[in-house]
């Protein structure tokens, strides 16, 4: 098989979306467990239709929570920018939480995303901290069509 050979193997053998099964994630979402969100979003961004009802709830959310947008192009710093958002935040809210969820753009060869931004955040390795990325899945668009869900998952944990 070779060095190669297993590498292949190993990386095939992880090559599988993840949420089709849900076990009652909905009733726990606002325990404040990451896996449990982590769970949820993969659900609605890997099997939408198979999850549509829970799609259409998460989507009635009327949570207040704000959300910031932060967009530019590749090198301009928004990575940086938001990790010394994120240590100024933790700073001045010692009793509140924050999520960030990155969009990265996808590979047109392999459809995967580039995920660059965890490399550049060091205030994210923290308790009230949650980060998850998302891939746009088609590299002609910005955002992937499931940060909508993604943001209303969190919103109700936050």
């Amino acid at each position: 098989m070779g060095l190669q050979g297993m590498i292949n193997d190993v990386i095939r053998q992880c090559d599988f979306p993840v949420g089709d099964q849900l076990n009652g994630e909905w009733a726990h979402i606002t325990s404040g467990n990451t896996k449990v969100l982590s769970r949820l979003i993969s659900a609605v961004e890997n099997f939408p239709e198979k999850h549509r009802d829970l799609v259409e709830n998460i989507n009635q959310d009327t949570s207040s929570v704000p959300v910031l947008g932060i967009t530019g192009t590749g090198g301009a710093g928004k990575s940086s920018m938001v990790d010394e958002l994120v240590r100024r935040f933790l700073i001045d809210f010692p009793n509140k939480k924050v999520a960030i969820v990155s969009v990265d753009p996808s590979k047109r060869k392999t459809g995967g995303a580039l995920l660059g931004d965890r490399i550049r955040m060091n205030a994210i390795n923290n308790d009230r901290v949650y980060m998850r990325s998302l891939a746009t899945r088609q590299s002609n668009l910005a955002l992937s069509k499931h940060v909508n869900s993604a943001l209303n998952i969190l919103k109700r944990k936050i």
